[in-house]
């Protein structure tokens, strides 16, 4: 199998950032999510080079639904990123990571009155998803004497070729103004008092392993740039989202590079800019690309169960990690302790949740797993520990970072006291 650079095996044994999967498991017990830090910086690195190659004014604005760790936006934030983010809390975090609000933008396509408040009072842009937010917005902004920068999220109307539950830009999502009618929302914002129109914003889906459809996407930005200029709107920035995918089958999986996306992207969006005759900063939103494949969950097995399958049965399950479950999603998975030996057989990962989808990985070619081994289940970076749940009363497993040839704690594992701390007993005797 390949491996990214921060993994490797030696004598036998998957490490990560340098450091023994099976050592780190012993030192923290299972299951046990590890994340290598540096990977990250090096990714986020390399996807703003491949496009201020091209543009120099461009702004990476990491999707802080992938991965809501402090550790990680706080990696992320000392690079240089701001972030894309869909809730309260995510703001919150990335504030606390120490982003500048400028560099953060307020998504999302059901936001209440706290959301719309908050985003007003720290001064972060809006990507209004609706008319309705829009007044909602302005009489907030209003009420507080203060004026909210903002973009509407454009519908592009695009199908593209990933899950049907992670397509954001097809015409029936939820997400978003159609092309079509964006520039009467923008004459509407525009007429308002407390709202400033300074951006456009869109997004097409997640885990695309293409690159033509962001071009296609770019290409619908440049419509509406074109519209809203023309009615005098002055562009800031143009946010195209993010969306591109990783190889999650590491052999066979042709993901697209950040350099080929640069090559099919920016020539689009510098050709609309400079039929506009604007120099906005071009936002973009990655968020799988960056951490994905920077994380693996170690599992201990338990059990190893003969059926009409071979069960391999380990302590996490779809409470830890539900892509499999929810997306049919698959993870490379390794017997860290023998990771370069060959197969002896099929077997499946079953998790301990009381549901029959309970599967981490179906009918994988492994080397005979025994009770007491450790399994890596790779590339849980993005959308894994941020999905995680405590069904079935199982407190959420510890997080590990590991950085500059050192580990420690970045989320300490919880207790059943964690489950019970906000839970209460009413009185019941009238």
């Amino acid at each position: 199998m390949r491996l990214p650079s921060h993994l490797g095996i030696e004598h036998g044994r998957l490490r990560i950032g340098g450091h023994d999967c099976t050592t780190l498991a012993e030192i923290y017990g299972t299951p046990l999510y590890v994340t290598d830090l540096d990977r990250i910086a090096g990714n986020f690195r390399r996807f703003h080079a491949a496009l201020a190659a091209h543009y120099p004014q461009t702004q990476m604005l990491f999707a802080a639904k992938a991965n809501g760790n402090l550790a990680v936006i706080r990696t992320l934030a000392a690079e240089g990123a701001g972030a894309d983010v869909f809730s309260a809390g995510e703001l919150e975090l990335a504030l606390r990571a120490g982003m500048k609000p400028e560099r953060l933008l307020f998504n999302g396509s059901s936001k209440s009155p706290t959301d719309l408040a908050l985003a007003v009072e720290t001064g972060v842009r809006v990507s209004v998803d609706s008319l309705e937010e829009l007044r909602q917005l302005d009489a907030v902004a209003a009420e507080a004497g203060k004026t909210a920068g903002i973009a509407f999220r454009v519908n592009p109307a695009l199908e593209v070729p990933t899950h049907p539950k992670i397509a954001t830009g097809l015409k029936t999502s939820k997400f978003g103004i159609p092309a079509e009618e964006i520039t009467a929302a923008y004459a509407e914002a525009l007429a308002s008092e407390h709202v400033e129109p300074v951006g456009i914003h869109c997004h097409i889906g997640s885990q695309i392993l293409e690159v033509e459809p962001f071009a296609r996407a770019a290409e619908v930005m440049n419509g509406v740039a074109g519209e809203v200029t023309d009615l005098g709107v002055d562009l800031d920035f143009i946010d195209i989202g993010g969306g591109l995918g990783i190889p999650y089958h590491h052999d066979t999986d042709a993901a697209p590079t950040p350099e080929e996306y640069a090559a099919a992207v920016m020539p689009v969006f510098l050709r609309g800019i400079r039929e506009c005759g604007i120099d906005p900063s071009l936002w973009v939103e990655p968020g799988r690309w960056l951490v994905g494949d920077s994380s693996v969950l170690l599992v201990r097995v338990n059990s190893v169960k003969r059926a009409h399958r071979t069960f391999v049965n380990v302590d996490a399950g779809f409470n830890l990690l539900v892509r499999p479950a929810m997306y049919d999603a698959y993870h490379e998975v390794l017997v860290a302790g023998r990771a370069d030996a060959a197969a002896d057989g099929t077997y499946t990962v079953a998790g301990p949740i009381c549901e029959t989808g309970d599967l981490l990985a179906q009918d994988r070619g492994l080397p005979a797993p025994q009770a007491g081994d450790t399994i890596a289940v790779l590339d849980v970076g993005a959308y894994g520990f941020a999905m995680s749940s405590q069904y079935n009363s199982r407190p959420r497993c510890a997080e590990v970072a590991v950085t500059g040839g050192k580990h420690a704690i970045m989320r300490r594992a919880e207790s059943f006291d964690d489950i019970t701390a906000t839970m209460e007993t009413p009185d019941r005797t009238a």
